[in-house]
């Protein structure tokens, strides 16, 4: 649910052949598209070949960050952008991203979206060979990597990025500015979304279809699972890693689900047209007779869209939202963010009052903002509350950027539907299955991750993970 799950980040590379252009206004539009991706902090670097690298990160939206400073100032015909959501590494701006560091005798600047599981033995070994840590981001150590790779071994950049896959373990999305050439690096597994898109001879990469859109881009094709992406001679290039050969694809699942902007298309899958099915295969579960089906806004429409018209029954706006409010799970203490979702939503009292409501909802993760949701709903004195819910249970933790609730706190992990259903003090509750999530996406189980829901992750785990390693409320 809204509030309770968070993606890392999002990023974007932009790459212009011409050198009298700047590129750094179609960043930020593109970054502008890809907020909800992230709200912790945001920057932008570019690359001129007379002034060289140019970058800057603040903490806040993107309008916040460059509110007082002059995005003219980055000028550059190729750039890189990034927006983020911690969840390794804590919120500050020492974390911001791009990450730069010196590389020959010019630069690297990388955005990252993902997070891999085993970075922290990773910057062990770095500290070990002599790197000093600037950020405890597993960015800056992908950074050292690619600088060791190439430094101590004397490989180039392509051949860099193939050795340094063959030790990450988890996932990522890369947005990469070398001395003035832009990479594009999508993980083995596909669980992060890349996708390839062109204006007007400049070619733009960027997590999701939305940010092509903004600029009146072309979109192209995704970034293929395990693809290094380059551009020379106004031409797409393309590396596909050695690690790919024995990879299974594993595309997110709570990227159509909730992360990813409805009006965006993944691996050739159109979000919107997933969430629509959503709906129409909770109906088939939970046929249930009622006068209303209301959603919890904003990422929740769609599917109480798709379950109306598969019912019949009427659609309605019973909650309110304002969408000036900030994220609500960096409150202190469960009473302001029980608070904070007063703040969120407002009902409708003359759309709930006396009426038999379905209310849909994306998912339900530690299950303290649901309970909150119920009882405002509640007081619209409805004849009766069934919650349907767009995702199977959550019953463990992600640890591949979605930064989630430890084990402990996940309520589908420790209670049963019943038991939830009584908690919520509700007439029912009814989640999707995982059978029928899969056929609403519309893509083969094993090209998905499932690891929250059935605990099978598609990578091995370090024996001493922990999850809070990767929840920073």
């Amino acid at each position: 649910m809204h509030g309770e799950l968070q993606d890392k980040c999002g990023v974007v590379g932009i790459h212009c052949e011409d050198t009298s252009k700047d590129v750094s206004h179609f960043v930020y539009f593109c970054l502008y598209a890809l907020q909800h991706r992230g709200q912790e902090s945001a920057g932008i670097a570019t690359y001129n070949p007379d002034s060289g690298l140019n970058y800057y990160c603040g903490m806040g939206l993107i309008t916040d960050v460059f509110r007082d400073y002059e995005i003219n100032n980055l000028v550059g015909n190729m750039g890189i952008g990034h927006v983020r959501y911690s969840t390794t590494g804590q919120s500050k701006l020492e974390n911001s991203q791009p990450f730069v560091t010196d590389f020959d005798d010019g630069f690297i600047a990388m955005a990252h979206n993902g997070d891999i599981v085993n970075s922290a033995s990773l910057r062990d070994e770095l500290i070990e060979e002599g790197y000093e840590f600037k950020s405890n981001t597993d960015s800056e150590v992908i950074c050292y990597m690619l600088k060791q790779e190439h430094h101590d071994h004397g490989k180039n950049i392509i051949d860099s990025i193939e050795a340094v896959s063959k030790r990450l373990v988890g996932s990522y999305a890369l947005t990469i500015l070398v001395n003035g050439k832009l990479y594009a690096v999508r993980d083995p597994a596909g669980m992060k979304p890349l996708c390839i898109g062109e204006k007007d001879g400049s070619y733009i990469v960027a997590s999701e279809t939305v940010a092509l859109d903004v600029i009146n881009a072309k979109f192209i094709r995704d970034v293929e699972a395990g693809e290094v992406v380059y551009f020379e001679n106004n031409e797409i290039n393309s590396h596909i890693l050695e690690i790919t050969k024995h990879t299974h694809l594993a595309h997110c699942m709570f990227e159509y689900v909730y992360f990813a902007r409805p009006d965006s298309t993944i691996d050739g899958i159109n979000v919107y047209e997933t969430r629509l099915n959503i709906g129409k295969q909770l109906y088939e579960q939970f046929p249930i007779d009622a006068d209303v089906v209301i959603p919890v806004p904003d990422s929740s429409i769609p599917a109480a869209i798709g379950y109306s018209r598969v019912s019949g029954i009427p659609y309605g706006e019973g909650l309110i939202k304002n969408r000036y409010v900030g994220r609500t799970f960096i409150m202190p203490t469960q009473e302001e963010r029980e608070l904070a979702v007063r703040l969120k939503l407002n009902p409708i009292k003359d759309a709930i009052k006396g009426k038999k409501i379905i209310l849909i909802d994306d998912s339900i993760v530690r299950g303290t903002t649901s309970k909150s949701l119920i009882e405002l709903v509640k007081e619209a004195e409805p004849a009766e509350i069934h919650f349907l819910v767009g995702c199977p249970p959550v019953i463990a933790p992600c640890y591949y950027g979605v930064a989630m609730a430890t084990k402990k706190e996940l309520i589908a992990a420790n209670y049963t539907v019943e038991e939830i259903r009584e908690q919520l003090d509700i007439d029912s509750l009814g989640y999707i299955s995982l059978e029928s999530l899969v056929k609403a996406i519309g893509m083969p189980a094993d090209d998905l991750c499932l690891g929250c829901l059935n605990e099978c992750y598609p990578t091995d785990l370090p024996d001493d993970i922990e999850a809070e390693t990767y929840y920073k409320p």
